[in-house]
């Protein structure tokens, strides 16, 4: 009784209306069925036709089996309709089923975490190794260039093999020599000289 007064008046008249129809409905089945029962006994003395009363108890008893079938029907709602009472009402297995879910998808994210930060680990000590052997190789000697522009430089001298007859001149002393040859040094007397 005390979980009822605890209950929403809502609550507690749908409850009620759930018991009452309980009640109809099984007491329907119990008269109906009994009546069929009735209806079966043979009696001897009849003011009408046995054929005539035949028929009749036929008749009686196919409107008291419909009634049977219909308050099972009644039954089978009414089961249902507190199915669906549990499961809208039911908030604590309701909030248990989302804790549950959520825990679920919690280790689900931790794990996929520790396995990116363990990917991520390996791929970074496999790109420091490269990186390694890459400015280590006696093929490209490490320069402050950008590592793709670096590997575009070892391509292209790869590409045309170095010609050791002639000498390599470096762009700064080709500037030098082109800035000596261009202006005349003039020395005290006037005269220019030529280096």
């Amino acid at each position: 009784m005390s979980q009822q007064r605890a209950l929403p008046q809502s609550k507690e008249t749908l409850l009620q209306s759930y018991n009452k129809r309980l009640k109809d409905d099984i007491k329907s089945i119990m008269d109906n069925f009994t009546e069929i029962i009735k209806t079966a006994r043979i009696e001897e003395e009849h003011q009408v036709l046995r054929s005539t009363q035949g028929e009749q108890d036929n008749y009686e008893m196919h409107v008291r089996a419909a009634n049977i079938v219909r308050a099972g029907e009644s039954l089978m709602r009414l089961v249902s309709d507190l199915k669906q009472y549990l499961i809208l009402n039911d908030f604590p297995s309701v909030n248990e089923a989302i804790n549950q879910r959520n825990q679920q998808l919690r280790t689900l994210q931790d794990e996929c975490d520790k396995k990116l930060i363990s990917l991520r680990d390996e791929i970074a000590i496999d790109l420091y190794e490269l990186e390694e052997e890459y400015y280590s190789s006696s093929v490209c000697e490490p320069s402050d260039l950008p590592l793709c522009e670096a590997y575009w430089n070892c391509d292209s001298l790869d590409s045309s093999p170095p010609d050791f007859s002639s000498p390599l001149i470096s762009a700064e002393t080709a500037s030098s020599n082109n800035q000596i040859h261009a202006s005349p040094h003039l020395n005290g007397g006037g005269m220019v000289e030529h280096s």
